[in-house]
């Protein structure tokens, strides 16, 4: 009989450890902080880019955003996680603005934040694995949409067809949104698409008190570029 006992309090220990050790992983193991400050890939320009200015995102001026929503302790909740690493180039051809481009666009997944510590660590431990996927990225592949010519400060409606990769995972999605370009030197513009969860396999962790997370997930970029210095002309 104290044998069963004693076996049955190892059993019960050992549960316990890997349940901590469990919850310790997914929701209070301290997020990842970037290795390197965010750079851009250097956009490849088709044809000789002659006429092309190249544009910079500027990080500090914009910001990447994903939206879902979720039952929390039984009441219904919008989660908004946000960064503002978030990292690209666009050429642009003001001569004939069907000739422009963007380069791969990059986000720091280790700074994607929302309002709960808790979900923080099991977004960057868990479904995004930021130790060794720190970066999403976003390449784009046709621009629709692109006027014959440019007005400055007027507003231009576009959809980026391209290719997202979460982790190892890469799929097809389309941004759609606006561009205005002010003047020659800054463009401003935002961008959304909805992606389904399944299609990246971002599994969401069993925790107390949440249930019902939504399969849709918006994401949303707003930025603004500036030209870059040494731009091809």
């Amino acid at each position: 009989m104290k044998d069963k006992t004693l076996v049955g309090g190892i059993v019960v220990m050992v549960v316990g450890a890997v349940l901590i050790g469990v919850v310790w992983v997914f929701f209070l193991q301290p997020a990842q902080t970037p290795t390197t400050p965010l750079t851009s890939i250097p956009i490849a320009v088709e044809d000789d880019g002659r006429n092309l200015i190249i544009f910079e995102i500027v990080s500090a001026e914009s910001e990447v955003t994903f939206t879902l929503s979720e039952t929390l302790r039984g009441l219904p909740t919008t989660v908004i996680g946000s960064s503002r690493q978030v990292a690209g180039q666009i050429a642009v051809d003001f001569a004939n603005p069907a000739n422009s481009q963007i380069g791969p666009i990059l986000i720091n997944a280790r700074t994607l934040l929302t309002d709960n510590e808790f979900r923080n660590n099991a977004i960057q431990n868990f479904i995004l694995g930021t130790e060794q996927y720190e970066f999403i990225t976003f390449t784009p592949n046709k621009i629709s949409g692109l006027p014959d010519e440019f007005v400055p400060d007027e507003t231009i409606s576009i959809q980026i067809e391209g290719d997202l990769k979460i982790r190892e995972i890469m799929r097809p999605v389309t941004f759609v949104g606006t561009i205005a370009p002010n003047g020659r030197t800054q463009l401003t513009g935002s961008a959304t698409t909805q992606i389904m969860r399944e299609n990246f396999d971002l599994q969401i962790p069993n925790a107390p008190g949440v249930a019902n997370v939504s399969e849709n997930v918006t994401l949303t970029i707003d930025f603004v570029a500036r030209e870059k210095e040494n731009s091809t002309n």
